[in-house]
């Protein structure tokens, strides 16, 4: 039975090799770069990444480069806790908290408003909104597993994971840019890319193109949007029940586990428990995970795959992405006034 069981673990082992070592080679290029012509690490990670994109087709790579970009990415993510605390938490005040709230909100808002005004049906709007505001493909996997199912479900689905795919790519070289033609510091440059970015694999790399300090804060910020996920859910399983759906049909999980393990290690952090040695090795295989995945994420997303939708379906999205954006860039800008008076 043990042998039987090795064997299996062997087996997916192999299956996995190929890919998670392209992954990692590619994170080794980018940082090569990195470290010798002064470029984002993470920036290159993604563009090699999506230069090598026929190397995510079925193939003895595929397998590999889809864990890579998943489930290294959700380790990297739960292992960078370790240098986050409860300090980093109160710096962002309770006015980002409300900030994040009101995004949430006012997006999906806007999105059902904005999908009426061109034909669009409320059920894709719930879809792409919740997407665009929470977290990207894990919300819109964990909202469409809630909606009534018809025969568009699975299309609608495809493409809105396709679409945050996408968008949180152009964001993730667009938004550093942006911020520092603005002028923010690096504390305010984190929180504008983590209230506004769709995923948390381009959230962590436009974070980290920037500073450690932004890509912890946009962490952060990123994970606290992803923890309105199970409310936003719950309210919409309870406006829209679908009786038809199987009580047996297995869901995906409303809070990602790599959430909790962030949390934990940062609170254990918070409270001293994590050693100086081992915070600082956690730290150090976290950025490598993380720039493995970062290049995973790159080799997945075909950029020609989103016109095969109608042009309703992509205004939609696009505008709430503008939307988000917007409305976090005026109220940061409206806080630093404050601030300043």
């Amino acid at each position: 039975m043990m042998n039987f069981w090795f064997e299996g673990i062997a087996a997916k082992a192999r299956g996995l090799f190929p890919g998670m070592m392209v992954a990692l080679l590619v994170a080794l290029a980018a940082q090569f770069v990195a470290e010798h012509y002064g470029a984002p690490a993470m920036l290159m990670a993604l563009l090699f990444g999506i230069a090598l994109n026929f190397l995510s087709e079925p193939g003895p790579t595929a397998e590999g480069i889809g864990f890579t970009a998943r489930t290294v990415l959700r380790f990297g993510v739960a292992i960078l806790g370790a240098r986050i605390s409860v300090e980093m938490l109160t710096s962002l005040g309770w006015g980002m908290i409300a900030l994040l709230v009101a995004g949430v909100v006012a997006t999906i808002l806007f999105g059902v408003i904005f999908a009426r005004l061109i034909g669009q049906g409320p059920r894709f709007a719930i879809l792409t909104a919740g997407s665009v505001a929470i977290c990207g493909a894990s919300a819109a996997m964990a909202i469409a597993a809630v909606l009534p199912k018809d025969e568009r479900s699975e299309r609608n689905l495809l493409f809105t994971v396709l679409g945050v795919t996408v968008l949180s790519t152009l964001a993730m070289i667009l938004y550093p840019i942006l911020t520092n033609a603005l002028g923010f510091d690096e504390l305010t440059a984190g929180a504008f890319i983590g209230a506004t970015v769709h995923d948390v694999a381009q959230v962590v790399g436009a974070g980290f193109s920037i500073s450690d300090t932004a890509g912890e804060t946009s962490t952060l910020v990123k994970l606290i949007r992803v923890s309105f996920l199970a409310p936003v859910v719950v309210l919409i399983a309870l406006w829209w029940r679908d009786p038809e759906s199987g009580a047996g049909e297995k869901r995906p999980p409303i809070i990602p586990g790599f959430v909790l393990g962030f949390l934990v290690l940062a609170g254990l952090n918070s409270f001293g428990l994590i050693p100086q040695a081992a915070g600082a090795f956690l730290a150090k295989l976290s950025s490598w995970a993380l720039l493995a995945a970062i290049a995973a994420v790159g080799m997945k997303t075909d950029l020609r795959n989103v016109i095969q939708v109608g042009g309703g379906a992509i205004a939609l999205i696009v505008a709430e992405t503008l939307f988000l954006a917007g409305l976090v860039l005026a109220a940061l800008v409206w806080l630093d006034l404050l601030a300043v008076g």
